[in-house]
């Protein structure tokens, strides 16, 4: 079956700062969670072609929260786009709440993987990547937002030398670049992927028109990665 991204929920962008301040209490992880708003919401509206009543489809495309600290964002953008009630928001991180500090995709609807500890989502991805090539299913994308400081992992090199070689081009990565790693990146982030084999482009990751461009550029036979700039955490 041929699914194409449902734009056809309720809410739209200037929603999500209220769907957010639903959410209060401790521990919210603040800057993580708003440093990814935009990423999230051009995934989920213009490029990702996933919806609720299609969340098991084969056919799906595969997002992958890596940057799982935080995940505010990521609760408001599927709220607004059908996949959990937005009356869930208020109870975020309270004890019986589906809504955890780090997303559980046994209790969130639409989750792919439960997230949070830093340099699993894109070792996570790849394995994801081939077993979908290994099932003969070629049309599926999967996508992984990890944060900058992910790549302080060594999980995550390991990745990265492994899929530019293997041609996994159905392989998409959004590197959130808050300048929160601890350690450089000589050349930029771009370049460490590149000198794999990724395809690459860094953007502004506020900047909804040339974030989609750099989400649809063509990447024949290479995996690609997004960098997507944002204000610095501690600013």
């Amino acid at each position: 079956m041929t699914i194409t991204a449902d734009q056809s929920r309720t809410h739209g962008y200037d929603d999500l700062p209220r769907l957010m301040g639903l959410m209060t209490g401790d521990e919210k992880h603040g800057p993580a969670a708003t440093s990814t708003l935009d990423v999230l919401w051009v995934l989920y509206d213009r490029v990702l072609r996933v919806a609720p009543e299609r969340r098991d489809d084969p056919a799906r495309d595969r997002f992958l929260l890596s940057k799982g600290h935080g995940p505010m964002a990521y609760y408001a953008v599927l709220a607004a786009k059908g996949f959990v009630p937005v009356g869930w928001l208020p109870d975020f991180g309270a004890y019986d709440s589906p809504l955890g500090h780090h997303p559980d995709r046994v209790l969130v609807p639409g989750a792919e993987i439960g997230s949070g500890s830093l340099g699993h989502g894109l070792p996570i991805a790849v394995g994801t990547a081939l077993g979908l090539r290994a099932q003969g299913r070629p049309d599926p994308a999967v996508w992984v937002l990890i944060g900058d400081a992910e790549l302080d992992e060594g999980s995550n090199h390991e990745a990265i030398a492994f899929a530019g070689p293997a041609g996994l081009d159905r392989l998409h990565t959004v590197v959130i670049d808050n300048s929160s790693a601890s350690h450089a990146r000589p050349g930029g982030i771009a370049a460490r992927f590149e000198a794999a084999g990724w395809s690459a482009a860094t953007v502004d990751g506020r900047d909804h028109e040339a974030l989609h461009a750099a989400f649809t550029a063509p990447h024949p036979g290479r995996p690609h990665v997004v960098v997507a700039r944002v204000e610095p955490k501690n600013a």
